[in-house]
C-alpha cells in the first residue's frame, strides 16, 4: 500500500481546504481535466472553498468537464433532493464551468439500462477521469456501490441498503421519501481514474475507513478495492482516523 497518502487534518474545515487544494492543483496543472465529483455532506466544504478561489480568479474551471458518481432513480433534475440540484446549488452555480460540460447519470428516464450504457460510453469518450473525488459510506460504499457478493464494474442500478437509506434521510422530509434505488458509476469506472481523493470526517466514518484500508479487499466493503489503486490520497480528520494504524503499510502521513 505504498501508493496511499494520508493527510490527517484537525477538523472538517481543514479537510475541506486540503481537498480543495488537491483539486485546484489538478485544475491548474491540467486546465481541461476530467473531474469525477461526489455529493453528500463530505465534499460541500471543498466545493465552497473552490468556488471562493474561483471568484477571486485563483482557479479557472472554464475548460473543465465533470462527471458525477451517481443520482437517485425517480427524481427529476430540478427536484431539490436530486444530485443534479445539489451540484448546481453547492458548486456549479458558483464557478465559471460550462454547464454543457457537466454530467450526471440520468435516473429520471424510463430507460435506465440505456442510461447506464450511455454513461459508460460518455466516460470512455472523454478519455477517462483525471481526478475522482470520493466520500465513504458508513458501510464502506463508494458512490452508491453497496456491499455485495461482487464488484460491479460499469454504471448500474442499485437497490440501496437500509443503512444508506437511513443515513441519507437527513436530506429528505422523512425517511419514506428517500428513493430506494440509485444509478451509480461502477467500481471499474472509479478505479480507472488517474488519481483518487477520498474525504472522510467524523467518528461515524472511522470503522468503515479502517476496514477499507486495512482489511481484506472484498466487495463486502466496496471501498477496500482502493487499496489496489495506483494513486490514492486520503484526507480525513482526527475523528475519522481514530484508532487507525500509523505504520509502514502507508507511504506517507502528513499532518
Amino acid at each position: 500500500m505504498k501508493n496511499i497518502r494520508i493527510y490527517k487534518e484537525k477538523d472538517y474545515e481543514s479537510v475541506s481546504r486540503r481537498a480543495a487544494t488537491l483539486i485546484s492543483a489538478q485544475v491548474i496543472s491540467k486546465p481541461d481535466s476530467i473531474l469525477g465529483l461526489a455529493t453528500g455532506s463530505s465534499p460541500i466544504g471543498a466545493y465552497h472553498q473552490l468556488a471562493a478561489w474561483c471568484q477571486k480568479g485563483d482557479v479557472d474551471f472554464s475548460l473543465i468537464t465533470s462527471v458525477n458518481l451517481d443520482e437517485y432513480v425517480g427524481l427529476a433534475p430540478d427536484n431539490s433532493a436530486s444530485y443534479h440540484y445539489f451540484m448546481k446549488k453547492n458548486f456549479y452555480s458558483n464557478i465559471n464551468i460550462n454547464m454543457q460540460n457537466t454530467h450526471l447519470p440520468d435516473g429520471y428516464t424510463s430507460e435506465l439500462q440505456d442510461a447506464c450504457k450511455h454513461y459508460d460510453s460518455l466516460i470512455q469518450k472523454l478519455g477517462g477521469i483525471d481526478l475522482q473525488l470520493l466520500g465513504i459510506g458508513n458501510n464502506g460504499h463508494i458512490g452508491f456501490n453497496e456491499p455485495g457478493d461482487n464488484f460491479i464494474l460499469g454504471t448500474h442500478i442499485v437497490n440501496l441498503t437500509e443503512s444508506t437509506i437511513k443515513a441519507n434521510s437527513r436530506l429528505f422530509d422523512k425517511e419514506e421519501d428517500v428513493p430506494r434505488q440509485a444509478i451509480t458509476m461502477g467500481i471499474g469506472n472509479i478505479f480507472q481514474a488517474e488519481k483518487i481523493v477520498l474525504i472522510a470526517c467524523g467518528h461515524g466514518k472511522a470503522d468503515a475507513l479502517c476496514r477499507a484500508l486495512t482489511g481484506p479487499v472484498t466487495p463486502e466493503v466496496p471501498a477496500s478495492i482502493l487499496q489496489l489503486h495506483k494513486n490514492l490520497t486520503i484526507v480525513a480528520d482526527e475523528e475519522a482516523l481514530y484508532g487507525f494504524p500509523e505504520d509502514s503499510r502507508f507511504s506517507l502521513w502528513i499532518y
